[in-house]
């Protein structure tokens, strides 16, 4: 139990050293000037374990207020890409930052449309990402708790709490209510409780 909990806490801390500047408002702001103000949405995207963070990310955001789909950098280059229009934000996910398919997807939106907003999650402001990014969510590369150092594990608990806060914090500059809640949540447990039947 003793090595269960130092697991724990090693992830605790790792959430406690999240850097915290002005970035995630940044982000805020910049999502609510291109999807709220002009009617864009938030495309997101990511390889593997970060990916799967990704998709999160974007059902949250979506049934929260804020449009968000989730693009596969692979499918990408074979013709999703087109889902992006100008007005889109794009968040790319990466721990090292230097992440092949996220990096020709950086270019490859750029290309299509110059003037595309990027946001980057990721380890640290050392990968090529970071440099890509107008605004860059950093998560403090923390180690690993795998015990390879390998497995992304610390990493993308840490980014689910910062997609956690650009979430809930989109949530109260867009002043979302429980009302609208209700008209994305239909069924479930959620969408009666949120229409005060749960």
């Amino acid at each position: 139990m003793s090595e269960l909990r130092s697991l724990i806490d090693k992830e605790v801390e790792a959430i406690k050293n999240i850097p915290l500047d002005d970035s995630l408002m940044e982000a805020v702001n910049l999502i609510h000037s291109k999807v709220h103000d002009l009617n864009g949405k938030v495309v997101i995207a990511g390889m593997g374990k970060a990916g799967q963070i990704g998709m999160n990310m974007a059902t949250t955001l979506s049934s929260t207020g804020t449009p968000a789909i989730f693009i596969h950098p692979g499918e990408a280059q074979h013709g999703d890409i087109g889902v992006l229009q100008s007005n889109d934000v794009l968040m790319l996910i990466s721990n090292s930052g230097i992440t092949d398919e996220v990096l020709t997807l950086a270019e490859l939106a750029k290309n299509l449309h110059s003037g595309i907003s990027i946001i980057s999650l990721t380890g640290d402001r050392s990968g090529k990402l970071h440099e890509m990014a107008d605004v860059s969510l950093i998560t403090g590369r923390p180690d690993e708790i795998c015990p390879l150092g390998l497995t992304p594990t610390t990493s993308t608990t840490v980014m689910t709490v910062i997609g956690d806060l650009l979430v809930v914090t989109l949530m109260k500059k867009i002043g979302f209510t429980k009302e609208e809640y209700a008209k994305r949540h239909h069924s479930g447990y959620l969408g009666k409780k949120s229409r005060g039947n749960g």
